[in-house]
């Protein structure tokens, strides 16, 4: 019997199973027996042949463990027809065994394509009909017939048919790529690289989505809302995109004011106008076709598109002044078409008050009718729109109709038909109080209207179609249109008509000028005359807003379109302004939003937001002055144009894999110079408007960015940052180092981050904005490592950095000994010039209690740094710095994680962070929803309970030094004990935390070594030395007395602190002497004290002087003696550490790499 342990060759056959193939799934504990395999439907010819046994050791079907998976699929009829002789149900004393092995794995029996199933084997679950395994979801079979294949609930994982073997890899398919609860089809996940590639015995990995894949809980929820209901309308392009760009972008501007534009600025100026408008939609319409082609497009249009392109920032600031410049524009329109109702009223002499109050009247009853149809549904504001549309093309169709007969009765109002003259005489312009920029701001309005069918884009049945095409062509439409009625109101309309029929006049005299004279008008006397502010004619293209009604077939019509152009735009701005504020309640930038952004209905409607949209409008209505707030509007409108393109532009810029639009008719400069027009049209149109429109996003941008909401919509901003630091660290690299250009750039041993907070601060307080800190993390294992909870680790921990404002790295290795894990950071942490140059270790207060093996690992820590050219800097407090092992309570929260492992021998972390002086460090340690973005993340639990033991003094006294250097530094001093010429690294450090506003009260004094008789001299040439540093300092002493014999008491100190690690050789035989230093080579030999009995008595005596000089300081820094490597002990090296530093106020024992960091050459 020949038993394995490993992976299962995918697609191989089972020996004795008639071509059948058996599927496998990894589990946490495989084997399986022969008969467990037999009872299971397994077959027993040939198995004991070809001597092959499969152990399973199941621990039950839990879905946390059983992660076995057995199907048996039918490969093909003829194999299915050659398996119809087996039996596959267990008999006799098997029975038991069967449902054994049903209990540990699940068995899905044999699938004939016939639909015969054995009638011996046990029925599946859920098999419906003999013919098939029903699941949740089914595939469809590229045969064609209905193929279904189990589907394990436990991972959601469908084990395909590959190339014809039955195999646990999957083939690719589009269900893997869904985002979770996505509405178009269910998400798949596809069997993750540990189920495929690890031992059988070892738990699987889990890899959850690491690449942003998941929604946010909001997103879940909208699309869980639209997915579920049943019968939602969809729009196509034509009814969801064109239809709506078009009714929104013909306004009442295309009847009432473009034959006062061509009048203006005549018909090459009039088309130039058309032209640039157009240029400036045609961009932003191509940027918008690119984003919404770039991916699946859900409801929100300009808001989702900007947000998902440039990040939470930009999209939330103009997501809200898009919304309500949408509102806003439903009285504007509304307002438009009151107005153009009580003029007709008033002709006919039926007033209700008086003109303003019946603009309030007749609006107010508009926009509750408007606002009923947008609530009773989309499909019934779509078959509106249709409505009106018909009218308005109906009435545009009817004034060009007019413009080919030519009507005697109407020549006195300027229109002669169309006629060479006229045209000619209205090609140039005629300014009358306006400028080109000035007709130009009149018009642009006319022109905006092109998102309207992406607002809805949640509604639409195809966005990444509908979108592009739609708005493309209602774009070119319209502007032909626009194009159209300029030329053809500019070829027979004169500017100016008097009104009155005709006078005959002899042509000799030739006092009659202009194209009307050969019909016999003169209507030379309209010319405005020198001091005239307007002209005495009342008709014609400068004077009649209405000439199209004149020159229509039937005039009626033309107000009947002055009607449908308005409410189909009031109603396009009051469906999308409540879609674009539902998209942004339902992100939760904005607090207290949320409320309105509530679904309804089978189309998920907005109720509460079409209220809000409404209260807005009627409150504009009822002031009935819009002049003020439209040019407000038309550049909300264009710094969202402007934002789009700048998405287009920015994508493009970062380069990222992700940026795939399949619409490919854009440029990224084009898109630029299209936002570079917007801005301008801002300025041309309004500039106090446009300076507005600036702080107002400025300051939403501002606001969001602080409040930094906790979303990854993998936004082009991320990308360019990637693109920049790559960028930027390869152009480092090319480079040489200067000392002007130094930066401090720390290795820091922190071990978990949060386990050892005042290492982390201090060296954090001369690092920030200055240089790197990387917290290095050796995870001590003889075991296989554990790469789950490496990776869950690394994401964990520097999101807590993040959260707390420490800018560090985190970075962890697994390795047998610290020593071995140290040695990798040393050589592989950092990137290219962004590299570590600095080492920073704890001191290792309890080396005295410890094994000596570690106090050997921690001195050839520093040895290896010293090795790899690393600068070198301890720190040292009295009462410790590791507060990972503190579980008791107090007035503080504790945060401890605590690693579930099987491996109860293996090192585990229990980390503990703790600050009452910021809020932050709550939130710091919960994993949300995108920020590990890992399943079964380790536990995090806060403990908020009520003190019930108290921590004991040492734990309280350590818990008070851990926070020490999170507090603002009272005034003190920090004391820079410069002994021995490093490069610097011993006053650069202590010139950059006095830099800092925490320790910006504390004065920097110098020590330094001298002779008695040259104190003077040494203090001058040290202070000409620190003014040429650009170093303020306040004192310098020197230590004339540096080397005078120690205390009697002191010396006795350091012999009795030795005492215990000394070989003793004199004592011993030669042999047993040198085989005990090779077993422990930390041991000090009677020779090494004698031969370094000067150094020890200098550490000795500069500890008497520390506390002579130096015992109230803030912080001290000093030189750090170095020990030959293999020359001097471990033990003796640490003693001499020990004894330098003790009973001190918090000291950081500093020696650099002996190349210079400070120079006075500029």
């Amino acid at each position: 019997r020949a038993s394995f342990e490993g992976a299962i060759p995918s697609g191989s056959p089972v020996p004795g199973s008639g071509g059948r193939l058996l599927l496998l799934r990894a589990a946490t504990s495989v084997r399986c027996s022969c008969r467990e395999y037999l009872a299971a439907g397994g077959s027993a010819p040939g198995d004991a042949r070809h001597g092959l046994t499969v152990d399973f050791l199941g621990s039950g079907p839990t879905p946390s463990q059983s992660r076995f998976q057995v199907d048996l699929v039918a490969e093909s009829a003829g194999a299915a027809a050659g398996d119809g002789d087996e039996k596959a149900a267990p008999s006799g004393d098997k029975a038991q065994e069967a449902e054994e092995a049903k209990g540990r794995f699940r068995v899905v029996n044999f699938v004939d394509p016939s639909g015969a199933v054995s009638p011996d084997a046990a029925p599946a679950e859920g098999l419906q009909n003999g013919d098939t395994v029903m699941s949740e979801t089914s595939l469809q079979s590229s045969t064609g017939g209905q193929q279904h294949y189990h589907y394990d609930t436990h991972t959601n994982t469908y084990y395909l048919r590959t190339f014809g073997h039955n195999t646990i890899d999957a083939v690719p398919n589009i269900d893997f790529y869904r985002q979770t609860a996505a509405p178009l089809g269910e998400k798949l996940i596809r069997p993750t690289l540990s189920e495929l590639h690890d031992e059988l015995d070892k738990e699987p990995f889990e890899d959850g989505f690491a690449n942003g894949e998941d929604l946010t809980p909001a997103e879940e929820a909208a699309v869980k809302d639209s997915g579920d209901s049943k019968g939602v309308v969809k729009f196509g392009w034509i009814k969801g995109v064109l239809v709506r760009c078009m009714l929104n972008i013909w306004g009442v501007m295309l009847f009432i004011r473009m034959t006062w534009i061509v009048g203006q600025a005549g018909i090459v100026y009039c088309c130039i106008i058309i032209s640039i408008a157009t240029v400036v939609t045609t961009i932003t319409g191509c940027s918008t076709s690119a984003i919404a082609t770039n991916g699946f497009v859900r409801g929100g249009g300009a808001y989702y598109l900007i947000s998902r392109s440039l990040g939470p920032e930009f999209g939330g600031s103009i997501g809200l002044i898009f919304a309500f410049a949408n509102a806003v524009a439903v009285a504007m329109y509304v307002v438009g078409f009151a107005e153009t109702v009580v003029e007709l009223l008033r002709m006919g002499d039926l007033t209700m008050l008086d003109a303003v109050n019946d603009v309030r009247i007749v609006g107010t009853i508009t926009v509750v009718i408007l606002l009923g149809i947008s609530v009773a549904g989309m499909e019934w504001e779509a078959k509106a729109q249709l409505i009106l549309l018909f009218i308005l093309l109906t009435a545009i169709f009817n004034y060009f109709i007019g413009s080919f007969i030519p009507v005697e009765s109407k020549e006195k109002y300027g229109f002669f038909s169309y006629d060479a003259s006229i045209m000619w005489e209205n090609m140039g312009p005629d300014f009358r109080k306006e400028t080109f920029f000035s007709v130009f701001a009149i018009f642009f309005p006319a022109a905006t209207g092109i998102l309207a069918g992406a607002n809805i884009s949640g509604d639409l049945a195809d966005p990444q179609m509908a979108i592009p095409r739609g708005t493309l062509l209602a774009i070119f439409i319209t502007a032909l249109v626009y194009i159209g009625v300029a030329v053809s109101t500019g070829a027979c309309i004169v500017r100016d008509a008097t009104g009155e029929i005709g006078t005959n006049f002899t042509l000799g005299f030739n006092n009659c000028t202009g194209p009307a004279c050969k019909y016999g008008y003169d209507f030379s006397s309209c010319k405005l005359q020198p001091g005239q502010d307007e002209s005495s004619c009342k008709y014609g293209l400068h004077n009649d807003f209405q000439v199209m009604s004149v020159v229509s077939g039937f005039g009626p019509l033309i107000s009947a379109g002055i009607f449908s152009a308005t409410l189909s735009s009031a109603l396009a701005s009051l469906v999308s302004a409540p879609k674009v504020f539902q998209a942004l309640c339902k992100d939760n930038i904005y607090p207290g939003i949320a409320f309105f952004g509530k679904g309804y209905g089978k189309n998920n409607e907005p109720l509460r937001g079409y209220i809000l949209t409404f209260l807005i409008a009627l409150a504009f209505i009822l002031i009935a002055e819009l002049n003020t707030i439209a040019p407000i509007i038309s550049n909300f409108f264009l710094a969202s144009y402007a934002l789009i393109n700048f998405s287009v532009f920015h994508a493009s810029l970062a380069n990222s894999p992700g940026w795939r639009p399949s619409f490919k008719y854009f440029n990224k400069w084009v898109s630029l110079a299209g936002a570079i027009l917007c801005c301008v049209v801002m300025f041309i149109i309004n500039w106090w408007a446009a300076l507005l429109t600036n702080v107002i996003v400025l300051s939403l941008y501002i606001y969001v960015s602080y409040k930094k909401p906790d979303v990854n919509w993998g936004s082009s901003t991320q990308a360019l940052t990637y693109h920049q630091a790559l960028t930027h660290s390869l152009q480092l690299c090319g480079v040489a180092d200067h000392i002007k250009t130094y930066r401090p750039q720390c290795l820091v041993m922190t071990g978990a981050p949060n386990s050892r907070p005042a290492l982390l601060n201090l060296v954090h307080a001369f690092t920030k904005n200055v240089g790197l800190m990387v917290c290095g993390h050796v995870r001590i294992s003889n075991r296989k490592p554990n790469i789950k909870e490496l990776n869950n680790d690394m994401l964990r921990y520097q999101r807590w950095l993040l959260n707390n404002n420490s800018k560090a790295f985190y970075t962890p290795v697994m390795a047998e000994d610290l020593r071995q894990g140290s040695q990798f950071l040393l050589q592989a942490a950092g990137l290219g010039r962004l590299k570590p140059n600095t080492l920073v270790l704890g001191f290792k207060n309890n080396w005295r209690e410890c094994d000596l093996k570690e106090v050997e690992t921690y001195i050839n820590l520093i040895h290896d740094a010293f090795d790899f050219q690393y600068g070198m800097v301890i720190l040292r407090l009295s009462e410790g710095l590791d507060v990972s092992h503190i579980q008791g309570q107090g007035k503080c929260f504790l945060f401890s994680f605590f690693f579930v492992s099987d491996d109860t021998s293996a090192m585990k972390d229990v980390v503990v962070f703790i600050d009452v002086n910021k809020d932050s460090d709550g939130d710091s340690s919960k994993p949300s929803s995108k920020a590990t973005s890992v399943q079964n993340s380790p536990a995090v639990q806060k403990d908020k309970k009520s003190p019930t033991t108290p921590l004991n003094m040492a734990d309280q006294k350590l818990l008070d030094a851990s926070q020490q250097f999170q507090k603002k530094q009272g005034k003190g001093t920090v004391d820079v004990w410069w002994l021995f010429d490093d490069g610097g690294l011993t006053l650069l450090i202590p010139y950059l935390i006095a830099n800092k506003k925490k320790w910006k009260d504390c004065k920097i004094r110098v020590f330094i070594g001298g002779k008695i008789n040259r104190i003077d001299h040494d203090r001058r040439a040290m202070a000409a030395l620190l003014s040429k540093f650009r170093i303020d300092f306040s004192d310098i002493t020197v230590l004339g007395d540096i080397n005078i014999k120690p205390k009697s008491e002191s010396l006795a100190a350091f012999a009795q602190l030795i005492e215990p690690y000394r070989l003793k050789e004199d004592d011993m035989e030669q042999d047993a002497a040198e085989k005990l230093k090779a077993e422990e080579p930390w041991r000090i030999t009677d020779n090494e004290i004698e031969l370094y009995k000067a150094k020890s008595n200098r550490q000795i005596r500069l500890n008497e002087l520390l506390k002579e000089h130096s015992s109230t300081a803030n912080l001290i820094v000093m030189s750090m003696p170095l020990a030959r490597k293999g020359a001097v002990s471990s033990a003796l090296y640490m003693a001499w550490l020990e004894t330098l530093s003790r009973d001190l106020p918090p000291i950081l024992l500093v020696r650099g790499n002996h190349q210079s960091v400070l120079t006075f050459y500029s």
